[in-house]
């Protein structure tokens, strides 16, 4: 097992990493819309997933992966409402490769984010 860690995705707020090595996969922690500092951004749901798929290619990049490599994401979402717009965000990235997906709602997210994503992806 390898540790993956990258300052330009923000810290971990417990214990736990950024993400894992595992052979040639790569499974990352949830990504919340927290900035590499550690400040949520302000903004709608579709500003938070677009913060939360820099951070994802901040730490598939460290892992030696990408967007590309993506097998499987896990979506997490507060309001099943908002599934439309994040939808519509998660396609700009998943645009040609689309990797298997599940898609939940939850009761609540930390920092009370409205959406986190996490992945598995082939380390290149």
């Amino acid at each position: 097992m390898r540790v993956v860690s990258t300052n330009q995705a923000p810290a971990a707020i417990g214990p736990y990493s950024q993400g894992i090595i595992v052979n040639n996969l790569f499974y990352s922690s949830g990504q919340i819309p927290l900035t590499a500092e550690g400040t949520m951004i302000d903004g709608d749901v579709t500003a938070q997933t677009h913060q939360v798929f820099r951070n994802l290619q901040a730490v598939l990049e460290e892992a030696g992966a990408s967007l590309d490599t993506v097998v499987k994401a896990t979506v997490f979402i507060k309001d099943m409402n908002d599934f439309g717009s994040i939808n519509e965000v998660y396609g700009e990235y998943f645009h040609t490769h689309k990797p298997a997906r599940s898609c939940v709602e939850v009761a609540r997210l930390p920092k009370d984010a409205l959406v986190e994503i996490e992945v598995i992806a082939l380390v290149k």
